[in-house]
Parts: C-alpha cells; structure tokens; sequence
C-alpha cells in the first residue's frame, strides 16, 4: 500500500483525480442570472453601466463648468435690463431675459428672480415666465432636456433633472443650491381661467460652460 501511495501521488492519475473531485463537488462560480447573460440576456446590465457612466460624465462636466473661481459677472445688472437669452432646443424657443420679476419684465419676456445668483453662477439661478405668453409651451420641456442661457459672460448649457409642480406661495423654489442650478418656473395649470394656483417648474443643473 506504501508503494501504491508514493506512485499514486507521483503521477497523473493523482492530478488527474484532484481536479475530477473539485469539479464534481464545488458550487460553480456563475449563478443563473450570470448564465443568461451569457446567453445574450445583458441588456438591463449595459444599459446600467451607460446610465452610471452617463451620470459620471454629466458629474465632471457640471465640476469642470463650476470649479473656476474667478466671478463671471463684474457689475450686477440693473432692474429692467436685459441680461440674456434662454434658448430652449425642445421648443426651437428663444426668448430673451430681464433683470426682475416685476410685471414690466415679465411682459417683455423672461424674469430673472433678482434675489438669485446670475445664470452660469454656482447656486440657484430663477427665472420666471407667464404661462400665456413666453411659457405657453414648457408643459413639453421635461427630464433630461436642455436649457440654454446665454449671457455676457458666456453660454451654459443645463439638464433638466427634476420636474415639480408645486403651490404658488412654495418658497422652495428660490432656496440655495450646492450646485451651479436653474429653476426655470410658470403658473399651472397651464389652461387655467383667472390667477393658476399652482407652479409648473424645471430644476436643471449646470452641465456646460462656453
């Protein structure tokens, strides 16, 4: 049996048995979900690491859009004096921004809420619009379509991120943000008679700078 043993461990037929024993007795290292991807069912998995990378990508964009710390504006404009236009690809729109969101500014066009930082700026950036006149069509613009500003000091390019509609006396609308933001608002419902209850609004983040 001692001579049986030495050759036995000495030749192939010891690896050979080895390797049968780990094979016929342990669990293997794919499950049935990792089996179908191999069958072709990969799809959802893909589209989950375009999403990730997507987001990654939008993240640096937004960082490297932001992260200058010279100021984009050297004088702050004056109540009433155009700063701008908001372009909007969704609706082929182009309509110019007012310093203000006084009546005499929103009947020109858009109104910038003069409490809030300049577009471009970090922060929360508010512009408003009569849902009759220069906003008759927002109802359309959504999650993940595009808003563009240009002003003075450049054009920025932003991603509507959220959709909200909200009571017209809600003060959330015009708080700070971390982030280079642009909270784009109008009375709702759109086809209301009289003074609309409520707020239709856009929460996009910065994504480009030019």
């Amino acid at each position: 049996m001692v001579v049986f043993g030495l050759w036995f461990s000495t030749t192939n037929a010891y690896t050979f048995l080895k390797g049968y024993l780990l094979f016929k007795y342990t669990e293997p290292v794919y499950s049935v979900e990792a089996e179908g991807n191999i069958n072709g069912a990969i799809q959802p998995k893909q589209k989950s690491v375009a999403a990730e990378k997507e987001n990654v990508e939008e993240q640096t964009k937004e960082i490297q859009a932001t992260e200058k710390n010279e100021p984009l504006y050297f004088k702050k404009p004056e109540v009433g004096e155009e700063i701008g236009v908001l372009h909007i690809p969704k609706l082929n729109a182009d309509l110019p921004i007012y310093h203000g969101t006084d009546e005499d500014e929103l009947e020109k066009g858009v109104g910038h809420y003069a409490g809030s930082v300049l577009p471009g700026e970090k922060d929360n950036s508010v512009l408003s619009g009569h849902r009759d006149t220069v906003f008759r069509e927002l109802g359309q613009v959504g999650e993940d379509d595009l808003l563009i500003v240009a002003t003075s000091a450049g054009k920025f390019t932003y991603k509507v991120k959220r959709v909200r509609i909200v009571d017209e006396d809600d003060r959330t609308v015009i708080v700070p943000r971390p982030r280079a933001t642009l909270t784009v608002t109008t009375c709702y419902p759109f086809n209301f008679i009289g003074s609309a209850p409520e707020r239709y609004v856009l929460e996009a983040v910065l994504i480009k700078t030019e």
